[in-house]
């Protein structure tokens, strides 16, 4: 009979000490496997970030999966996705929806500022782009501005920044921001709206190869001209900056809220820095002289 209770308990505490390690292995910030959603437009940086990451913490598995960016966010809230990368404000219906159902705060996790801007081919005579050509350009049959898709980052953030919906817009498409750089000039009366991450990388080739296919055009706004720089990146002037953020259905500390703090942190907002992009969190810098 002790015996048989011994065994019984035995038997109890190894169930447990597996059940413990098996809990212990799945909570983890620097092992396993994530699957991160992006828009193509700022996909460059993700996967910058990502590599980053994985070489920090060797155990991880990081995937960048190109995704439009309201089907990403849609995923995320059905727990098909675990973290995302968005640009534009949620409305206060989307968030209920993301509070709701997956049962956390509304916590954007802000780590670069990044921009859409107005391209057309090197050769073209126009030099600037107005606001109000924007949005009237945009109401107009002749579908002037070419983007990379409906449901895309670049449509929804430009629709929201002249107080419209990215279905009352009218505009050409032609699938992805580099193919659009890449053949803008088969179509010279053209505007090619495309996320400025597409190019953005300083010593990059084939970014550099794409900077010289077209010319950036300035935005005027109030009789001031603004151009997608670092300088006005930062003051957040150039009146189509946005801000890229995560968003994650991970409640505890496990790859994607790892992958979040790493992405904010010094080291993370330096990668930033190196894809041309303008870094969210500033950090001082001191040198001690002796």
């Amino acid at each position: 009979m002790k015996n048989s209770i011994k065994y019984i308990l035995a038997s109890i505490f190894s169930i447990i000490s597996l059940s413990c390690k098996k809990v212990d292995a799945s909570v983890s910030y620097n092992k396993g496997d994530l699957t991160v959603f992006t828009d193509e437009s700022f996909k460059s940086v993700t996967e910058a970030l990502a590599d980053g990451y994985m070489a920090s913490y060797p155990e991880t598995h990081i995937k960048v999966t190109t995704k439009k960016e309201d089907l990403g966010f849609v995923d995320l809230v059905d727990g098909k996705a675990k973290i995302i990368v968005l640009s534009r404000d949620l409305s206060a219906k989307e968030i209920k929806a993301y509070e709701d159902k997956v049962e956390l705060k509304f916590i954007p996790a802000r780590f670069a500022a990044d921009a859409v801007v107005f391209v057309v081919p090197k050769e073209s005579s126009k030099t600037s782009i107005s606001m109000d050509e924007i949005t009237n350009g945009l109401q107009s049959d002749a579908k002037d501005f070419i983007f990379d898709g409906t449901n895309s980052s670049n449509l929804n953030f430009v629709a929201q920044k002249i107080g419209k919906l990215p279905k009352d817009l009218k505009f050409s498409i032609i699938s992805g921001n580099q193919n659009i750089i890449e053949q803008l000039n088969k179509y010279p009366n053209k505007i090619g709206v495309v996320g400025l991450n597409t190019f953005s990388r300083p010593y990059d080739k084939t970014a550099e190869k794409l900077r010289e296919m077209v010319k950036i055009l300035p935005v005027e706004k109030n009789g001031k001209l603004y151009t997608a720089d670092v300088t006005q990146l930062r003051g957040m002037k150039y009146p189509f900056t946005r801000v890229l953020y995560f968003l994650t259905n991970e409640g505890g500390f496990n790859i994607a809220n790892g992958f979040i703090r790493y992405s904010c942190t010094q080291l993370g907002q330096m990668i930033v820095e190196k894809e041309g992009l303008q870094p969210y969190n500033l950090y001082k810098r001191e040198v001690q002289m002796r």
